[in-house]
């Protein structure tokens, strides 16, 4: 597994462009399974989960052209209906191709998803959903069975569940229900925008869904849908991590295709705190923003509570507990999400921080120099938390297993070295037999040579 070497205390300074959306991607590319047309998504990002997709997505009977950037499906088998466990078990998002493959196939046999290491993410939502719509629900040898055989029909949905809505579960029954007979409402739906995204898809294939970006939908099914091309919004995950690298380096960062209207809450927190996220360019659609990110010398504490959209996003909340570290004054942190989501107190506290937590709830207690200290990543956001810390820090920090932040990150230390952080990633496997490192680029040239 490779591995990040951080020299800190690094001041970031100059400009980048924030990736298409993996959060979006994902159910979007399952989106092709409604159709027989062609599906062409642009600013597709070059991740292993985008990847993971497309191999199950291949394993069903869509032929897809490239990897990243710019992709082309089309189905070329209707029968396949099995998704693996060797599969499932890689990406939890898998389950979103559930709705599409129950619309168009009326059979889906799915392995059932595991947790996470923050908890268990259990699917009954998306469950509920295709039951409310007509399907029947088997289990068998640890896979799920969804059948609708005589198709599935128009109902009224709740979707609500015991931390708000589900954003796949959402995806899930807005896919089934476009192509179900009749009307179908869903209250409590997610608002987020990613949920938007895939609306606006399955629109132009000519869905007929009103209402997305609030919690009530109302679809009514068509008899088909047809191709389309779409364009990914940007990552509005990856914007909020790398605003927060430049505040916690008291830097000067300019961020090209900046999902502003989709960061409200993020932005409020932002100005609270005292860094300032100045919009240059994109009023007139300000989900692809340019703005320009600077922080005051002292930081201040704040309050966060993650919500669900437009709430403050719980995948954004490990950054920004490395960003109060080095605020000064106590900070509160409620997960209200995921409550078991603390996996990076421990690494960070490593480092120097000084965090308290008491159930589903941390106190930062900020103003506090972090030093660098080799740690280890335990999920994808964690690991971003981490590699934050470690550009703010004194020395050198080591963070481990970084195959977590490939998932949803396109070339983390390659974007970051740009504005002038010093990461190395070191490759496993060009470890010498005495332990020591070698960076990916000097195994490559050892290679060659």
């Amino acid at each position: 597994m490779d591995s990040f070497r951080i020299h800190g205390g690094r001041r970031l300074a100059g400009r980048i462009q924030i990736e298409g959306s993996k959060n979006a991607t994902l159910p979007l590319m399952a989106a092709a399974l409604c159709t027989d047309g062609d599906l062409v998504l642009k600013n597709v990002p070059c991740l292993s989960d985008i990847s993971n997709m497309a191999r199950l997505l291949r394993e069903l009977g869509v032929e897809i052209d490239g990897d990243s950037g710019t992709m082309l499906m089309k189905v070329v088998d209707h029968n396949l209906v099995h998704c693996r466990y060797d599969i499932v078990k890689t990406m939890r998002a898998s389950i979103c191709v559930l709705g599409p493959m129950l619309a168009r196939r009326r059979r889906a046999v799915i392995a059932m998803p595991g947790g996470c290491a923050f908890g268990s993410r259990p699917i009954d939502l998306h469950l509920r959903g295709m039951q409310a719509l007509g399907a029947k629900i088997d289990f068998n040898g640890g896979d799920i069975i969804v059948t609708a055989p005589d198709g599935l029909k128009g109902t009224t949905i709740f979707l609500g569940g015991p931390f708000g809505s589900t954003v796949l579960g959402t995806a899930n029954v807005m896919c089934a229900a476009a192509l179900a007979k009749g009307r179908t409402i869903i209250e409590s739906a997610a608002c987020e925008p990613e949920v938007v995204d895939l609306a606006n898809l399955l629109n132009k294939m000519g869905a007929r869904i009103q209402g997305a970006g609030g919690p009530r939908l109302v679809i009514d099914g068509v008899e088909s849908l047809g191709s389309a091309t779409h364009t990914v919004i940007p990552d509005r995950i990856v914007a909020g991590t790398y605003a927060v690298a430049a505040a916690v380096t008291n830097g000067d960062v300019i961020l090209e295709e900046f999902p502003y209207d989709g960061m409200l809450a993020v932005i409020d927190r932002f100005n609270e705190i005292g860094v300032h996220v100045e919009l240059l360019e994109g009023a007139d659609d300000p989900m692809h923003a340019t703005v320009r990110v600077t922080s005051e010398r002292l930081l201040k504490p704040t309050h966060i509570t993650t919500q669900p959209h437009p709430g403050f996003p719980t995948d954004l909340q490990a950054q920004f507990m490395t960003l109060l570290c080095i605020a000064e004054g106590n900070s509160i942190i409620t997960e209200k999400i995921y409550p078991e989501r603390f996996m990076h107190v421990a690494e960070l506290s490593r480092m120097g921080a000084q965090i308290y937590r008491q159930g589903p709830t941390c106190v930062v207690a900020g103003g506090t120099q972090l030093r660098g200290a080799p740690v280890m990543a335990s999920d994808l956001r964690a690991s971003a938390s981490l590699v934050l810390a470690g550009l703010a820090a004194e020395g050198e920090t080591n963070v481990s297993r970084i195959y977590h932040l490939d998932r949803g990150y396109t070339k983390m230390e390659e974007q970051l070295n740009i504005l002038g952080a010093r990461i190395e990633r070191i490759s496993e496997s060009a470890t010498s037999k005495d332990g020591a490192g070698t960076t990916a680029n000097e195994a490559l040239s050892a290679a060659e040579s």
